[in-house]
């Protein structure tokens, strides 16, 4: 059966203190709305809404970078959850199949526990994800009799008896599309809060002889950010589970809490991170690669048996094919470099592609830019680059090609031709000797002064 998401991302979030709207903030690099959507991705989905509200177009424009085809509509005025849900219903017109409701706040829903709803869904009108809480606090309470869901009661609105409930909801909910509007349409803002809550659906639906149950899961996977404080430990809860799946995968890390994952890291087996290593976002590393500590990657790709590091910076763009040797303080920014390739010192290679088993000298710089434009440099295979060249693009050296140490490259270099470009080196005889007696006597004559 196809299933549609429906994504709550409508809410200010007040406590955050922030001009961004909550679903905006990032865990991971990515908008906690990326996370959402990207946990409903294990269903499949055939439709995606995405609910938005407060600052709706910045939330329309992260969520249509994430998934173009998906459709934002807009919840004017808060009135709460199933009021929010309610504004799915246009665009899901016709459509035929399942509907899960997620929210944008709650970034860790796992592929293994929607699809178990899934599942429970082919013999149970509604669907409802609880977890049992260790501090149930103000969560929404769910009311059971046996597997059978009778209803959840808001906190506010709960008895003494009911609070004593562990088990609690999370607010995701699971139903035939068709089936989850009709319920909508039933609920009223007779409660508390004046709101229109999408848990009274559960105890309309029993009410009409439908059926409902729970599927639980982790507490962990709830988890709801409200706050800088709850952002922080989202951030640190993910990367202590990042860290042990990559680790189970066959990745060595040796110092786990000092490295540092993207929502999208991807690091092959047999690869090991040394300490203090930053993956931004984009990066794959293939198998077998070493990382040396203190590196910083950000849209990079790095073939296997590959060493990167210590202190090494790989920015967009940055293609290693197998082999390739990035040693300390060397930056590569759009620039290919193919196998075995090494640059061990202290070098830029910026917009450039450099042919396979060339060696790159120390304090190389490929000079990319001319203040307006972007130019590239070409260097051909098995070429050696001596120390502290500058190629000042746009410029190309040809296979076999080779450059005296301290030159300035501003033309084009032939395949098995040597490039010289300095100024001729003048010796002064004595001169060193008589400089430094005449310094010393200056030095000498100033401390006797003061």
């Amino acid at each position: 059966m196809s299933t549609a998401l429906i994504i709550l991302a409508a809410g200010k979030g007040t406590r955050m203190e922030s001009d961004l709207p909550k679903v905006l903030h990032r865990i991971a690099h990515a908008p906690m709305l990326w996370h959402a959507m990207r946990a409903g991705l294990a269903v499949e989905p055939e439709a995606t809404v995405v609910v938005a509200g407060h600052e709706a177009e910045q939330v329309k424009a992260s969520a249509l970078d994430f998934d173009p085809e998906a459709k934002v509509v807009i919840q004017q005025e808060q009135l709460g959850t199933g009021h929010a849900v309610a504004q799915a219903k246009d665009a899901l017109q016709g459509f035929e199949g399942n509907a899960i409701v997620l929210y944008g706040d709650t970034p860790f829903i796992s592929e293994k526990t929607l699809l178990a709803m899934l599942e429970a869904r082919k013999s149970h009108d509604v669907v409802v994800l609880g977890f049992e809480a260790a501090d149930p606090g103000r969560y929404g309470r769910l009311v059971t009799s046996g597997d059978t869901l009778d209803r959840i009661v808001e906190f506010k609105d709960a008895s003494d008896e009911e609070r004593d409930i562990t088990l609690c909801n999370s607010g995701v909910v699971c139903a035939d599309t068709a089936t989850l509007f009709d319920l909508i349409d039933a609920v009223d803002n007779n409660n508390a809060s004046g709101e229109y809550y999408l848990t009274d659906t559960v105890a309309i639906a029993r009410a009409r002889g439908l059926s409902a149950t729970v599927v639980t899961c982790d507490e962990s996977e709830t988890l709801g950010v409200n706050s800088r404080a709850e952002l922080s430990e989202a951030e640190r809860l993910f990367q202590i589970s990042r860290r042990e799946e990559l680790m189970a995968d066959g990745v060595s890390l040796q110092a786990p809490d000092t490295v540092f994952l993207a929502w999208d890291t991807v690091i092959g087996r047999d690869s090991e991170i040394e300490p203090n290593v930053v993956f931004g976002p984009g990066v794959t590393i293939e198998n077998a690669v070493r990382i040396r500590a203190f590196s910083h990657f950000e849209g990079a790709h790095v073939s296997s048996k590959s060493t990167v590091g210590p202190y090494a910076r790989l920015r967009p763009g940055a293609e290693l094919s197998e082999g390739v040797h990035i040693g300390n303080f060397v930056e590569v920014k759009n620039a290919v470099l193919h196998e075995g390739v090494k640059a061990n010192h202290l070098t830029y290679l910026g917009d450039a592609e450099i042919g396979a088993r060339t060696n790159i000298g120390a304090g190389t710089v490929t000079c990319n830019y001319d203040g307006v434009f972007k130019h590239k440099t070409t260097v051909g295979t098995d070429a050696f680059i001596g120390s502290d060249t500058m190629l000042v693009a746009p410029v190309t050296l040809g296979d076999g090609a080779m450059t005296a140490s301290g030159s300035t490259i501003t033309d084009d270099v032939p395949a098995g031709a040597l490039a010289v470009s300095r100024a001729p080196q003048v010796v002064k005889p004595g001169l060193a000797t008589k400089l430094f007696k005449m310094l010393k006597a200056k030095k000498a004559k100033q401390a006797k002064g003061n």
